[in-house]
């Protein structure tokens, strides 16, 4: 069927036979994405005169307690308006949300043809039946039985929701579907907030499984797993058995139980309780201390959670958790025992840890314990290869640790050093000054801060030097007094440090410096240093103050724009200078000087203008740079509010060393935070593979996909805020918070992006937000992602919290964001609620580093292909590699456009896994009347799905679909390791002539600009080559655990067919490998 085409059967459409219904909205949604509505109903015969009205007010604020305006009575057909949920009734229970639905509210009722139309749906008395008014329809007709229900989806997850023409027009949170009928069919809703949707899905949900007679046992039976535990929790503390507790008591019994929370707003809700029943005074009895902690301590959005999983609707017993961790949180590998013992651990009742269930307040403490935490705690320590050059790490780095504010007024302080090696710092600025007495100081340069000996700063060093990191500490000495005290400091640090510094000549045989973990425990001293042959006790060496960098060469007629200062002698001590080994600092000219004469012990200084303008200019030269040999990039002189640079600018280049003013917070310094807690905080960080390499092409100032990378889809969802605290300072609005989020991505150029959510504004510490976002992250190695909570003020919004957390500690799933004030302090019991997902990375697991990324629609296909060096040599060589590039591609995208047709067809996002797949697939079989079954055969390698009975037409589309995914999964997974051996052979072969390729280009008359351009073709081509093999090579394994999920899925909700093979034969089969880049590579590939 044609894209875009009308699909009369299949789910998400309406019966095409029913007569359209009466007053379309022909205005449709309000450009604004959440629909605007009336805060009150009309009266009577308002709208059906069509009359204009006046202008609606502004939208209500979503919340988790539901508003209420004026009630309307049934007999009321033409009403055009929108109401909200009650104020008075906050959805804690199944039985709530019935109640709701019992008494009906008004929606938008999507058709085609952007057609929408308000409605008043109503839940019948008897709950047998959805009803809905004004209709042409008889009355009889405008309604769906409970019973014919299949499946209702959250979300724009129908084609009706996801193709209409106004489906840009509201939020995904305010719509829903409800699947019904033989033929699948939908009706399509709007509401006007995410609770209207969370609480008729819930209550849908809920009789769908367990009929109409459920509402008196759910009655009955609420929450008895939280009355009979906060019943013993109000005994313990009454303590005379009277049958009440002091107020004061029980305001901090309920602080106790859910810390964070505010002891006013307990006071106030105790009162309100009191006078509604008529009990005023300072004791509280158990009725209302069970009311008053329902009330402020469930919070709905995890209610609602809990429910989609709950076998039972009010409690997870052990299957429903290991669905839950499996499922959402990508948790594998999970047994009974393990599900039990998380139970034991998070359910306050002990009914509940006997019986092994979980009640919403278990599920909470789950929801907020370190393991829902949105960072990976893999990543809580050293977890990155630590065996490479230390020119292939970022390395945490300060600038004037001393200072503890500016650099003019700012006091120095031993405590800055101390801060900053807690905090992971693994590179230290020492400026030594003449001093008194023979002792060299250590200040910032002015002469109003205080001055501390030099001697003090080494003591203070040695002592906290590997506290927060065994990793090597390089100490950046810029030395400015005589060659007398340069002596003393040699002599001081010999004394002081002793075998912890590193000394040892540098071997002239590497080629590279040491790794980070051959130099564990050593301290390496970044200095000038005499040359080899010097045998004097004293001489002069150029000196390259920091401020005064020398960049003559780079730009012939630059240098009076770079202001390049005059070149300066500095006479240094040969004492000192036998400290330096590894770290020598040399002047930079140009990348070609570089190339010629710079060792790799020698590092080179920069100013953060210099070091701009190179990045700027000649990014990929700075990259390449930078894979040997280590740089230092420090603040400009005119940041005499040491303020920071940021330092993305540079870590895109592979500038390891980026010197921070740790003294001064914000986004400069939380991006820093936060970018190294990915390893440990060990101050090391690997950097991306595509910058290490010696041979790939990578620029840091792409601005689309880089070269044999695929890019991967970040899905967001800001749930809610928990205890957000007033702005620092703020007093203009009391207690009052105007709440909204910014989430900002920061990396290369490609994937800086950002956008927030809207204001909330229902004056409470506990926000709903209730809106996703998508980012597109075309170099997840080197992105940052940070949430941002601001207060709206009409003066000026002021910062509330923010975190800061790199892409690959990601966990998928529902986490809770811990957030961090202006200074860096977390935040007491103040967290954001989200969900997040990747697509075709499995949640929460091991992370995909490449995946296959989602496409948001059909379009012609565009090839990775090779570029032309301009030596004929070295293009046939590439040439050869067109076709299995063509057939990668081909085998990838096949699969990913499958997979994406046979989730939808679930009703599922393209980042949902196959596991929730089919596990909807097997809930419709569960809700289905007629004699249909299906099932998978798992004693075949590729499991088939098979039916039996008479097959709806959307079911059949369903098989079909599936029956896609399984062909083309197996076209990749016997098919990827000849095309990739192809490809790999195509990438060694070019390889062999990397290093002739000058010489090469030579003899065929390519000089000057020509020559640099064949260099980065050549460069361009390994990259391609690489990149694609790894993408099939994570495709092919990415399609065998979409297997294995089947597997698992199908034997979980019994739908598999007996004597089925174990998923995990699966991983028998031979995974794809990267050939080595080395010259003793063996021509054959092993896969």
């Amino acid at each position: 069927m044609a894209e875009g085409q009308t699909d009369t059967t299949g789910a998400g459409l309406s019966d095409p036979r029913a007569p359209a219904d009466p007053t379309p909205d022909t205005s449709g949604f309000s450009a604004d994405p959440q629909p605007v509505w009336n805060g009150s109903r009309p009266e009577l015969g308002e709208g059906a005169a069509g009359k204009p009205s006046s202008p609606p007010p502004p939208p209500p604020p979503l919340s988790s307690i539901i508003k209420d305006g004026s009630r309307q009575r049934r007999d009321r057909k033409k009403t055009v308006s929108f109401s909200s949920m009650p104020s008075d009734r906050k959805i804690s229970s199944t039985a709530a949300c019935i109640s709701f639905m019992l008494e009906g509210c008004e929606m938008k009722k999507v058709r085609s043809n952007s057609r929408v139309y308000n409605r008043y749906f109503i839940l019948d008395s008897d709950m047998r039946s959805l009803r809905w008014e004004p209709s042409k329809k008889d009355s009889d007709k405008a309604k769906i039985d409970i019973k014919s229900i299949k499946e209702v989806r959250l979300g724009k997850k129908t084609p009706m929701l996801r193709n209409n023409g106004v489906s840009d027009q509201f939020s995904n949170e305010c719509a829903f579907s409800i699947i019904y009928g033989e033929n699948y069919e939908s009706l399509d809703l709007v509401a006007s907030s995410a609770d209207i949707v969370n609480t008729w899905v819930m209550g849908l949900r809920y009789l769908v499984s367990y009929g109409k007679d459920t509402l008196p046992v759910i009655e009955s039976s609420q929450n008895s797993l939280r009355l009979s535990w906060l019943e013993s929790m109000f005994h313990a503390a009454d303590v005379g058995t009277h049958g009440h507790i002091p107020l004061t008591r029980a305001v901090q019994l309920i602080k106790g139980l859910s810390p964070g929370m505010k002891t006013t707003k307990v006071e106030l809700k105790f009162k309100e309780l009191q006078k509604a029943k008529d009990k005023l005074g300072t004791e509280v009895t158990l009725e209302i201390f069970t009311e008053a902690y329902c009330e402020l301590c469930t919070r709905s959005e995890i209610y609602f959670l809990l429910v989609q999983f709950s076998s039972n609707k009010e409690f997870l017993d052990c299957k429903d958790l290991m669905l839950f961790l499996d499922a959402e949180q990508g948790m594998e590998g999970l047994t009974e025992e393990m599900c039990l013992e998380t139970i034991r651990k998070y359910e306050p009742s002990q009914e509940g840890q006997e019986k092994g269930f979980l009640s919403i307040d278990g599920f909470t403490n789950y929801l907020l314990s370190l393991e829902c935490h949105l960072f990976d705690l893999q990543h809580e320590n050293v977890c990155q290869d630590m065996t490479q050059p230390l020119s292939h790490y970022y390395i945490n780095s300060s600038h004037n640790a001393c200072l503890l504010e500016d650099h003019f007024w700012g006091s120095s302080d031993i405590n800055g050093y101390i801060r900053a090696l807690k905090m992971g710092c693994r590179s230290i600025e020492l400026v030594v000054w003449e001093g008194p007495d023979n002792e060299p100081l250590i200040y910032a340069g002015s002469l109003m801060t205080v001055q501390i000996p030099f001697r003090t700063i080494i003591d203070v060093i040695n002592q906290y030097a590997f506290v927060a990191s065994q990793h090597p500490l390089i100490l950046c000495l810029v030395t400015r007094c005589s060659v007398k005290q340069q002596k003393v400091m040699a002599q001081h640090m010999k004394k002081i440090l002793g075998d912890r510094l590193h000394v040892d000549p540098p071997n002239p045989e590497d080629n590279y410096l040491p790794s980070p973990d051959q130099l564990k425990g050593r301290i390496l001293l970044k200095g000038k240093k005499l040359p080899g042959n010097c045998s004097d006790s004293e001489a002069d060496v150029s000196d390259e103050d920091e401020g005064i960098e020398m960049c003559q060469g780079l730009a012939e007629d630059g240098a009076d724009q770079l202001n390049v200062p005059l070149e300066r002698k500095l006479r240094l001590s040969k004492e000192l200078s036998d400290l330096v080994s590894y770290c020598r600092s040399v002047q930079f000219r140009d990348f070609d000087v570089s190339r010629r004469n710079q060792k790799y012990w020698e590092i080179c200084s920069f100013n953060e203008v210099v070091a701009s303008r190179i990045a700027n200019e000649y990014p990929e030269d700075f990259v390449i740079y930078n894979k040997k040999f280590l740089s230092r990039i420090y603040p400009s002189s005119m940041r005499i509010d040491a303020s920071n640079m940021n330092p993305q600018d540079f870590w895109k280049c592979g500038c390891q060393m980026v010197a921070m003013n740790y003294q001064t917070h914000g986004l400069m310094m939380d991006l820093n935070i936060g970018w190294f807690r990915q390893n440990g905080n060990c101050g090391y960080v690997l950097r991306p593979a595509i910058m290490r390499e010696e041979v790939s092409y990578f620029s840091a100032n792409a601005k689309d996909s880089l070269p044999g990378v695929s890019a991967q889809l970040l899905h967001i969802k800001i749930i809610s805020g928990q205890n957000l605290p007033k702005p620092k300072g703020s007093a203009a609005k009391g207690d009052v918070v105007e709440p909204y989020v910014y989430v900002e991505i920061h990396g290369i150029p490609a994937d800086c992006s950002e956008q927030r959510t809207k204001t909330v504004t229902q004056h409470d510490d506990n926000p709903i937000f209730d809106e996703s976002f998508e980012f597109q992250i075309n170099l997840p190695e080197l992105a940052l992602l940070r949430f941002v909570v601001l207060d709206d003020d009409y003066i000026g919004d002021e910062f509330i919290a923010q975190y800061t957390i790199p892409f690959e500690c990601l966990q998928a799933g529902y986490r809770h964001v811990p957030l961090q004030s202006l200074t860096g302090e977390f935040l007491p019991h103040s967290t954001l609620f989200i969900h997040v997902a990747v697509s075709n990375r499995r949640g929460g697991g091991k992370s995909q580093k490449r995946g296959l990324s989602v496409r948001k629609g059909k379009k012609a296909r565009e090839y990775t292909s090779t570029k032309t060096v301009g030596i004929k040599v070295i293009d046939e060589v590439f040439r050869v590699a067109t076709q299995p590039l063509r057939e990668a591609m081909d085998l990838r995208e096949n699969v990913q456009n499958a997979m994406v047709s046979f989730k939808e067809l679930c009703g599922l996002t393209p980042a949902a896994n196959m596991k929730q797949c089919i596990l909807t697939l097997s809930s419709w079989l569960l809700n289905s009347d007629n004699t249909v079954s299906v099932t998978l055969n798992l004693s075949e390698q590729y499991p088939s799905m098979e039916a039996q009975g008479p097959v709806p037409d959307h079911l059949r589309k369903v098989l079909a679909a599936y029956e896609t995914m399984i062909q083309t999964s197996k076209m990749l997974i016997e098919s990827a390791d000849a095309v990739y051996v192809k490809i790999m052979q195509a990438q060694k072969a070019g390889l062999d002539f990397h290093g002739d390729l000058h010489e090469t280009g030579s003899k065929e008359g390519l000089k000057g600009r020509k020559l640099q351009k064949a260099f980065e073709s050549f460069a361009w081509n390994i990259t391609v080559l690489k990149g694609q093999a790894d993408l099939l090579k994570h495709a092919k394994n990415e399609a065998l655990d979409n297997l294995r999920q089947i597997h698992y899925a199908a034997q979980s909700c019994g739908i598999s067919k007996s004597g089925s093979t174990s998923p995990d034969q699966l991983r028998s089969r031979g995974n794809l490998e990267s050939i080595p880049e080395s010259e003793n590579t063996s021509d054959n590939v092993s896969c």
